[in-house]
């Protein structure tokens, strides 16, 4: 998976390149900084950092990763955050897009970035996680690296209140509805055959038709003659109805790909899959997809509800209201939030598991 969200100290995540948030002047700060010289070796790492010299905001250095499970340090420098009127914003996005252009020099494969700036440089939590995913999406569409954002633990970690409550309200309010359905269906008796399912504003006449009205009565015997009138509901024999929806998912999926005059390489990256994965799926007439695989190619293809639960009921899937991860996706696709990386960040805020090929 290109991208993904963890919970973890970074200095013991395995990466080709470990990002370290780091202090500006050639010294050792506390947070996440701190963790990564302990874990590399204090002493090496600090003599490395020095021979590189002071780093500017938003700029990004390396060093060797000695004793860390990676071959790269990559060291950025985050802004302290002033009420955003000093550039915080492009200064940060600049500290991660600079760390994932030095990775691609080093050709690296993999990447691991902590949550910069949002320790002692106080910058607000969600307007950061919301920086980085931009930053990590507009690399990942024009290249090929994972890339993991490590997150230490939830204090850490913040979705904008106005986008939390809005999900939370959501499931709710789908969950109640679901709850007062199964109720009225549960409690709900059908009119018996010989009970009327009219109202009474609405009465019964047992009279034929006038014959001057449109749909003129006409006796039986007078009829027996006529050429038989065709059917107003034709009947369909099985092998009909299934000819209707003959589409496998993988046939479907191909269908829609071309109806929004898309790539193949958009797709998969849209949906955040492995490249392998779709090539999987594009030569397998009969692939059945997880889950998972099928909503991230229905969002990646931005297709709307309705057309989502089509895609599915193609695998033999299906959304579920008790399911929070079902809903916060379901929601995501109604109120039009087609980003895989904006889902994934939202799934993780609730303990879900993300949109991913595993």
């Amino acid at each position: 998976m290109p991208f993904q969200l963890i919970r973890n100290d970074i200095s013991k995540v395995k990466a080709d390149a470990i990002v370290n948030s780091a202090n500006p002047e050639p010294m050792v700060g506390r947070g996440s900084d701190m963790a990564v010289y302990q874990a590399a070796g204090y002493e090496k790492l600090l003599k490395e950092r020095k021979k590189i010299g002071s780093i500017k905001p938003g700029e990004a250095a390396v060093t060797e990763a000695f004793d860390l499970n990676a071959k790269y340090i990559i060291h950025t420098v985050g802004p302290v955050w002033y009420g955003g009127t000093h550039r915080e914003m492009e200064t940060l996005a600049s500290c991660y897009r600079k760390s994932l252009m030095l990775a691609k020099q080093l050709k690296c494969e993999s990447i691991a970035f902590p949550m910069i700036s949002t320790g002692v440089y106080g910058f607000p939590k969600d307007l950061a996680l919301s920086t980085a995913l931009k930053e990590i999406e507009a690399f990942l569409m024009e290249d090929e690296m994972d890339v993991t954002l490590v997150v230490y633990d939830r204090s850490s970690y913040q979705l904008s209140d106005t986008l939390n409550n809005s999900v939370r309200r959501y499931i709710y309010e789908r969950r109640t509805s679901e709850g007062m359905r199964h109720e009225y269906s549960a409690s709900y008796s059908a009119p018996s055959e010989t009970s009327s399912i009219f109202s009474e504003s609405e009465p019964v006449s047992h009279q034929a038709p006038k014959a001057d009205s449109q749909h003129a009565y006409i006796p039986a015997e007078k009829r027996k003659n006529e050429a038989p009138r065709p059917s107003l509901r034709p009947s369909l024999s099985i092998r009909d109805l299934l000819r209707r929806h003959e589409r496998t998912f993988q046939e479907q999926l191909l269908y829609l790909i071309d109806q929004k005059g898309m790539s193949d390489v958009e797709v998969y990256k849209r949906a955040n899959l492995d490249r392998k994965l779709f090539s999987k799926i594009r030569s397998n007439k009969n692939y059945t997809p997880k889950k998972k695989t099928a909503l991230a190619l229905a969002v990646a293809l931005q297709l709307d509800i309705d057309e989502t639960k089509d895609l599915l009921s193609r695998a033999s899937l299906a959304l579920s209201p008790s399911s929070a991860f079902d809903l916060i996706v379901e929601y995501c696709i109604i109120n039009g939030k087609y980003s895989i990386f904006e889902i994934n960040s939202i799934l993780f805020e609730y303990d879900q598991q993300m949109l991913d090929d595993f």
